[in-house]
């Protein structure tokens, strides 16, 4: 009997567990056998591998070929398993020397040819190796940039099965031709699925910087938007804008990214974990360190938006915004029980898939903007009457936003058509980078009040801790707790308010929130006026 085994990684959402390759050689009838719960993709790889073995100059053993996948009680999807499949076999028949391969975990799918092709995953798969303990990794050449991104692990980048072949075998290790420099790598079509981009509403380039060339001074007027964006930028709160076609609610929130301070490593390493699993990282950008922006078409179903689909569950558009902005323009033509589906992750920060094979959980902590015409035409306003739908349409469009939904939506503004005069002089205000110097001291001062605690921005203080640790100048909350008296706001709306109050309490530079304060968090939660100026550029 001869017997070898080596590594390899099965994701479960983007969380990885080490599974053990083990190929055992005995007489009899040539037979090839694959156990340990693999799925479809994963039992043609012994077409694959052999293939691949036989055309890399080696001999496919003629014996009784029995390969397992442990623990046997986990699912395994995908044919990142090829190679380490294709190396304990030739570990079994004695080509490679069995000790070489035990301490080594192997990812990678090969071709017919023995090409090693990338498959998704790689960057988590990694992570999840190196948690294991395990120092030495083989990948596709052309992933071998992102699997380096995880620090402590060797990597070892092979174009074909013949090249780890010689190194495992300490033999010289041949070259491979590479294919014309003016044509597209065949190798990385595993990782350009038609239509994966469009159907997130992911920019070309995945989350590479899409705000080049959009700065916040293009926009014309709308000073208690410009207001609220950054406070919406500075706290990480969700926005909801509300106004006629034209009037710039697009503008703001393809420009609300652009005032996110860049991402931490942590985070880097989050965000492309997800992007990698999803097959959607920019060609030659390994690493994202950009707050991604997601802005899915109105069409998405709840799989689109929260994730899952058939077969083993993907990452939606709340996952593929981790860290970033997801913008849902004309909010009310979603589906009601796709909107409603969010209000888990706003809370909680992540998704949870359960589906007969498991349990999957996604991270989802982004910052949510929602948009919206104020009737079906569009035209309807408190200030003139051009809107000519019934009364009943649009109260019906108006509450295709279910309550719950929008009670956890921390601002919400009214954008007003843009008048002649502020049009014909422009009406210019400040710049991208100004404002994104402000949201960067105030992110600085609630990251030093927050630091030794679990959280990093005020939106996610939870509301016990508000009222406790960080408390709001004596009276200053008596306008909100009045409101709630009345029944204008809920309690968790209380919560709200003092959690906005502190991101403006942080932009004016105070600390802690006053009156003032609190009264912008008001008007910016509810829309009514509150006799304080709306630009934070002027009262600082």
């Amino acid at each position: 009997m001869a017997f070898a085994r080596t590594c390899s990684v099965a994701l479960v959402g983007v969380e990885g567990v080490v599974v053990e390759v083990q190929a055992d050689l005995e007489p009899g009838v040539a037979a090839f056998t694959l156990v340990g719960l693999p799925d479809k993709s994963l039992i043609e790889s012994r077409d694959r591998v052999r293939a691949a073995v036989v055309n890399s100059g080696a001999e496919w053993p003629q014996k009784k070929l029995t390969v397992g996948l442990s623990p046997a009680s986990v699912p395994k999807a995908g044919s990142g398993f090829d190679l380490a499949v294709a190396c304990a076999v030739l570990g079994a028949g004695e080509r490679i020397d069995p000790r070489v391969l035990a301490d080594i975990v192997m990812i990678g799918e090969l071709g017919l040819d023995g090409r090693v092709r990338p498959v998704r995953g790689i960057l988590p798969a990694v992570l999840a190796a190196a948690d294991a303990g395990y120092e030495q990794v083989v990948v596709p050449e052309c992933a071998a940039a992102e699997a380096a991104l995880v620090p402590g692990v060797s990597v070892l980048g092979v174009r074909s099965l013949r090249q780890l072949i010689a190194v495992l075998a300490d033999e010289p290790v041949p070259d491979e031709e590479p294919d014309d420099p003016g044509r597209p790598d065949p190798l990385l079509a595993a990782l350009r699925v038609p239509g994966t981009g469009a159907a997130t509403g992911m920019h070309s380039g995945g989350a590479a910087r899409h705000d080049q060339g959009h700065d916040l001074a293009d926009v014309v007027g709308q000073r208690s938007a410009r207001t609220a964006v950054e406070v919406a930028a500075a706290g990480g709160h969700h926005l909801f804008l509300e106004g006629p076609p034209g009037a710039g609610k697009t503008m703001l929130a393809e420009r609300l990214p652009g005032l996110l301070p860049p991402l931490t490593r942590q985070e880097s390493l989050e965000v492309t974990a997800v992007h990698s699993v999803a097959g959607l990282l920019p060609a030659g950008e390994p690493l994202i360190d950009t707050a991604p922006y997601c802005a899915p078409h109105h069409s998405a179903t709840m799989q689109a938006l929260v994730g899952g689909g058939p077969g083993s569950a993907r990452p939606g558009a709340v996952s593929l915004s981790h860290r970033g902005v997801l913008f849902l323009d004309e909010t009310p033509e979603f589906s009601s029980h796709a909107l409603d589906a969010l209000r888990q992750p706003l809370e909680a920060g992540h998704v949870v898939i359960a589906r007969s094979a498991g349990v999957v959980r996604f991270p989802a902590t982004f910052l949510m903007v929602l948009a919206a015409n104020p009737c079906p035409c569009g035209r309807f306003s408190r200030t003139d009457d051009f809107c000519e739908c019934p009364p009943a349409a649009i109260r019906r469009y108006q509450a295709r936003l279910s309550g719950p939904l929008l009670d956890r939506v921390d601002l919400r503004v009214e954008v007003d058509r843009v008048t002649r005069a502020e049009f014909d002089a422009g009406a210019r205000g400040e710049s991208t980078a100004t404002v994104a110097d402000r949201v960067r001291g105030a992110r600085d001062r609630a990251a030093a009040r927050l630091a030794g605690t679990p959280w990093r921005t005020n939106s996610e203080v939870p509301g016990r801790e508000l009222r406790s640790r960080w408390r709001a100048v004596s009276g200053a909350m008596d306008e909100a707790e009045r409101s709630l008296e009345r029944g204008a706001l809920t309690a968790r709306g209380v919560d709200r308010v003092l959690r906005v109050a502190w991101t403006v309490a942080d932009l004016m530079g105070h600390d802690q929130p006053d009156a003032t304060d609190v009264a912008l968090a008001l008007q910016l939660r509810t829309g009514v006026p509150r006799g304080v100026p709306m630009a934070i550029g002027a009262l600082t």
